[in-house]
């Protein structure tokens, strides 16, 4: 049987104050909008894309995290509308399905990539109708 933590130790690895210098330490968090409301930038035109693609493209720059995006994020999200399509479809190799991860990671889409980043969406006011 394992021993219970006991994150209060100063001999615990669980204990936050016991972090190496070179750790990351806890950020203050960000609270986001529920909404982006930036016009989204162009798409790339080095893209040929469907419709859904391009529905994509104007909902990912819509979402809370594109708050904290500026246009240097334009090429990765392209790069996770299209990894996107390939792992939909079913076409997608397994790089491809892992690169998808690491963009939606990136741009903090992800519950874990948000708590890394400190961020947080706020409650939007048409939430209390």
């Amino acid at each position: 049987m394992a021993k219970p933590r006991k994150p209060e130790s100063a001999r615990s690895r669980y204990n936050p104050s016991r972090r190496s210098p070179g750790a990351a330490q806890p950020t203050a968090t960000v609270e986001l909008p529920p909404e982006c409301s930036f016009d989204p930038p162009a798409i790339p035109g080095y893209v040929e894309w469907d419709e859904w693609q391009r529905s994509r493209w104007d909902s990912l720059w819509r979402s809370p995290q594109a708050f904290m995006w500026d246009e240097t994020a334009s090429a990765t999200v392209a790069m996770l509308i299209t990894y996107e399509r390939a792992v939909l479809s079913g076409t997608a190799a397994a790089w491809q399905a892992q690169e998808c991860r690491y963009a939606s990671e990136a741009l903090g889409l992800t519950p874990a990539a948000m708590q890394k980043l400190g961020w947080k969406i706020g409650e939007g006011a048409n939430e209390q109708a």
